[in-house]
C-alpha cells in the first residue's frame, strides 16, 4: 500500500479542455453557436476489444517453466476526442490472469488465477499528429498513441500448491472501491478503417500497486511466503488487445485522423493556386508611399510623408499644411506659419466662487501655535498659494478673513484669539503682495461654528472641534 501512494502522488492526470470551432456567420450574424449542427468533426467513439492477459512483474507470474498460461482481458470504454492530439477514455476492463510458481520442493509447483475488474480514465496521446509536419498534405490512416491514466481495481485470487495449500487454498479478495486505485499506461496502434471504424492493436501495462494481487498473499510475510519469491513490492500484468471504435456523429471526419492546422495549410495552398494569375500593382509605386499607383489619389506624396489608404499625406488638423510640414499637427494655423496659430488665446480666469473654494482648500491646512496667533511655518506654502490667487482679482473687491473658535472657554478670550489669528493670516498675505484695499479681518470667536451642534463642545468628537478652530475667506 506504501508504494500505491507514491506511485498515486507523482502521477499526473491530464489537463482537459474543450475542442471548440468557430465559424463566421453572415453578414448579419458574425458568430455561431457551437453545437451539434456547428461540429465540423466526429469527436466521441465507442470501443471495445479484448486479448490475452498476462502476469508479469509479480512472485507468482504467466511465464513458468518455459510455458506460457494464457489469461484473457476484455475492455469497453467510451471515448472523447478534446483535440486531435489528445483525448480522455472512460474504460472498464474485466479479465483472469493464470500464473505458477515454485516457493520450495515440498510445496511443489504452485498454480493460481486473479480474477479483476477495472474502471479506469485514461488520457489518450496521438504522437502521430503530434510529431506530423503541417506541411504533410498526404492522407494518413496509421496512427501512434500512448495511453496513461489511473483507475479502481477489484479482484479475486486463487493459489493452490502440493503441500500447505494442497487441502486449503489460499483465497484473497479486493473489492472495487475507492480506496483501490492502480495505473495503467501503454501503447496502441490504430488502423483507420472507414469514417465509422477504427481498428485498433493495444498493449497496457497495469500496475496493480498491490502485493497481494497475483494471490501470493494478504501480506509480505504472511504464510506460506509466496510473497517473498522476488523483491516486487507491486504486482503488475500486462494486457495485449486488439479492439475496435466506432465513431460516432455525422460529419465525414473524425478529430483523431484530422489536423485542423494542416487543413488550414491545404485551403491557403487551394486559394494561391486559384489566384496564381492575380497581378498587384501593375503600375507600380513611384512615390514610393506604399500605395500602389493603381489607386493612389495623389502620385506624388513627398518621401516621409505618412499617408492613409488612397496615398493621400495625412493633415490631422485640416487646415491645408500636411503633418510632415506642419509644426502644429494637432492646432489648426495658416501656412505661413507652418501649420501653427498666430493669435494666442487669452488665459480664461477662474471666477470668484471657485477662487474662494480654492482659497478656503489652502487655508484648512493653517496650524498655529497653541493658544496664540502664531502661524506654524510648515502652513506657509499653502498661504503663498492663496496669496497668488487673490492677487489675481480686482482691486475694487473686498473679501473677508474670518477666525473661528470652538465653544471651549469665554466668549472675550475666543473673540480674541479668533481676531489675532484672523489679522496674522492678513499681515502675511500683505506681505506677500496683496493689496491692502482687498482684505480685512473679522474674528468671530465661537459664534461662527461650522458645526453649531458642538456647543458645549462635550457633545461632539474632537474632529468637530478641531474643524469650528479655523480661519477662512468669505467675499464682503
Amino acid at each position: 500500500m506504501i508504494m500505491k501512494k507514491k506511485l498515486f502522488f507523482l502521477f499526473l492526470l491530464p489537463a482537459l479542455g474543450l475542442a471548440q470551432s468557430n465559424d463566421l456567420g453572415s453578414s448579419q450574424q458574425q458568430y455561431q453557436p457551437f453545437n451539434n449542427q456547428s461540429r465540423m468533426f466526429r469527436d466521441w467513439s465507442i470501443s471495445v476489444g479484448g486479448g490475452g492477459a498476462f502476469m508479469t512483474n509479480a512472485d507468482i507470474t504467466s511465464f513458468y517453466g518455459g510455458d506460457i498460461n494464457w489469461g484473457w482481458n476484455g475492455y469497453v470504454s467510451l471515448d472523447k476526442q478534446i483535440t486531435h492530439t489528445f483525448g480522455a477514455s472512460l474504460m472498464y476492463t474485466r479479465g483472469q490472469t493464470n500464473q505458477k510458481a515454485m516457493l520450495n520442493a515440498a510445496s511443489g509447483v504452485a498454480h493460481g488465477n486473479t480474477k479483476f475488474d477495472m474502471i479506469s480514465l485514461l488520457g489518450d496521446v496521438n504522437f502521430s499528429n503530434l510529431m506530423r509536419r503541417t506541411d504533410n498534405r498526404s492522407n494518413f490512416r496509421w496512427a501512434l498513441h500512448g495511453y496513461a491514466g489511473v483507475g479502481f481495481i477489484g479482484y479475486k485470487t486463487f493459489l493452490q500448491d502440493d503441500y500447505v495449500l494442497s487441502k486449503y487454498p489460499l483465497y484473497i479478495e479486493q473489492k472495487l472501491a475507492i480506496n483501490s486505485f492502480a495505473f495503467m499506461g501503454g501503447l496502441g496502434l490504430k488502423y483507420n478503417v472507414s469514417k465509422l471504424m477504427d481498428v485498433e492493436l493495444r498493449a497496457l501495462y497495469l500496475i496493480s500497486g498491490d502485493e497481494e494481487f497475483d494471490g501470493g498473499g494478504w501480506t509480505r510475510n504472511a504464510a506460506p511466503g509466496y510473497n517473498k519469491i522476488n523483491a516486487s513490492y507491486t504486482d503488475n500484468a500486462w494486457l495485449m488487445n486488439l479492439g475496435v471504435s466506432f465513431k460516432l456523429g455525422k460529419q465525414d471526419q473524425h478529430l483523431r485522423w484530422v489536423d485542423p492546422l494542416q487543413g488550414a495549410y491545404k485551403r491557403a495552398a487551394a486559394l494561391e493556386e486559384q489566384f496564381k494569375d492575380f497581378k498587384v500593382c501593375e503600375k507600380g509605386d513611384q512615390d514610393n508611399d506604399g500605395v500602389c499607383d493603381d489607386w493612389d489619389r495623389q502620385l506624388d506624396t513627398p518621401a516621409g510623408a505618412r499617408v492613409d489608404g488612397a496615398g493621400v499625406a495625412l493633415d490631422m488638423d485640416l487646415d491645408g499644411v500636411i503633418d510632415l510640414y506642419d509644426k502644429c499637427v494637432t492646432v489648426p494655423g495658416p501656412v505661413e506659419n507652418e501649420g501653427c496659430p498666430t493669435v494666442q488665446n487669452t488665459p480664461v480666469l477662474p471666477t470668484k466662487e471657485f477662487a474662494i473654494d480654492e482659497i478656503n482648500s489652502h487655508f484648512n491646512g493653517i496650524e498655529f501655535e497653541l493658544n496664540k496667533s502664531v502661524i506654524r511655518p510648515k502652513s506657509y506654502a499653502d498661504i503663498d498659494k492663496a496669496a497668488e490667487i487673490i492677487k489675481s482679482f480686482d482691486n475694487k473687491d473686498q473679501f473677508i478673513v474670518v477666525g473661528a473658535t470652538d465653544s471651549r472657554g469665554s466668549d472675550a478670550s475666543n473673540k480674541k484669539l479668533s481676531q489675532a489669528r484672523a489679522q496674522a493670516v492678513l499681515d502675511y498675505l500683505l506681505k506677500k503682495g496683496v493689496s491692502k484695499s482687498v482684505l480685512i479681518a473679522e474674528g468671530r470667536g465661537k459664534d461662527d461654528l461650522k458645526y453649531p451642534e458642538c456647543n458645549p463642545a462635550n457633545k461632539c468628537p474632537e474632529w468637530k472641534n478641531e474643524a469650528n478652530r479655523r480661519v477662512y475667506f468669505v467675499a464682503r
